[in-house]
C-alpha cells in the first residue's frame, strides 16, 4: 500500500475529524489541522509504523496526535499577526515614524520598516534621545517630557529636531 492510496482512503474521515477539532483555537483552522495530520502520517508511514494497521487505528492515532498538538501549541506558541503590530516596550518608535498606523500591503514592507527602526535605535540615537522617544511614544506632550526629564520644552523640541535629522540619514 502506498501513502497516496492510504491518504486518499482516509482523507474524508480525517477531514471530518479536523473539522470537529476546529474552533477550539482561533489561530488554527481545519485546513491547518489537516495538513499537520498529513505530515504526522507521512512521518509515521516512512518510519514503518503504519504497516498492517487498520484505518480505524490510523485515524484514532491522528485524532489523539491532533488533540495533543493543539494542547502543546496552545500553551507554548506565540502567534504574531502582521496586521496587528506588537507594542515595542522600548520606546514606541514606530509611532514616531508613522509606520504603525499604516496598513502594510506587503510583509516585506513591514520587515524593512522594522529593520529601519532597529537600525536607528541601535546605531543612531543617544540614551537621552531614546528616552525622549519613549516618552513621546507614551503620548506625552513636549512640556510633559521636559518636566519629566528636567529640561525645558524648547530643549525637547531641539532634541526632537535632531532625532528627525538622524532618522532621515538612515532613511536615505
Amino acid at each position: 500500500m502506498s501513502f497516496d492510496e492510504m491518504l486518499k482512503r482516509i482523507s474524508p474521515t480525517l477531514k471530518r475529524i479536523t473539522y470537529k477539532l476546529d474552533g477550539r483555537h482561533s489561530f488554527l483552522n481545519n485546513t491547518d489541522l489537516f495538513q499537520e495530520a498529513v505530515v504526522h502520517l507521512w512521518e509515521d508511514f516512512n518510519a514503518g509504523k503504519l504497516e498492517g494497521k487498520t484505518d480505524s487505528y490510523i485515524l484514532q492515532g491522528c485524532y489523539f496526535y491532533l488533540k495533543n498538538y493543539l494542547r502543546k501549541v496552545g500553551t507554548s506558541k506565540v502567534i504574531i499577526s502582521l496586521d496587528n503590530v506588537a507594542q515595542d516596550d522600548e520606546c514606541g518608535f514606530e509611532d514616531f515614524l508613522f509606520l504603525k498606523g499604516q496598513k502594510e500591503n506587503d510583509c516585506l514592507d513591514y520587515l524593512n520598516n522594522k529593520m529601519l527602526v532597529d537600525s536607528i535605535m541601535n546605531n543612531g540615537l543617544t540614551g537621552r534621545e531614546k528616552e525622549i522617544l519613549s516618552l513621546f511614544g507614551e503620548g506625552l506632550t513636549t512640556r510633559e517630557i521636559g518636566e519629566r526629564i528636567g529640561v525645558s520644552h524648547v530643549r525637547v523640541v531641539k532634541l526632537m529636531h535632531r532625532i528627525r535629522e538622524k532618522c532621515m540619514k538612515h532613511i536615505d
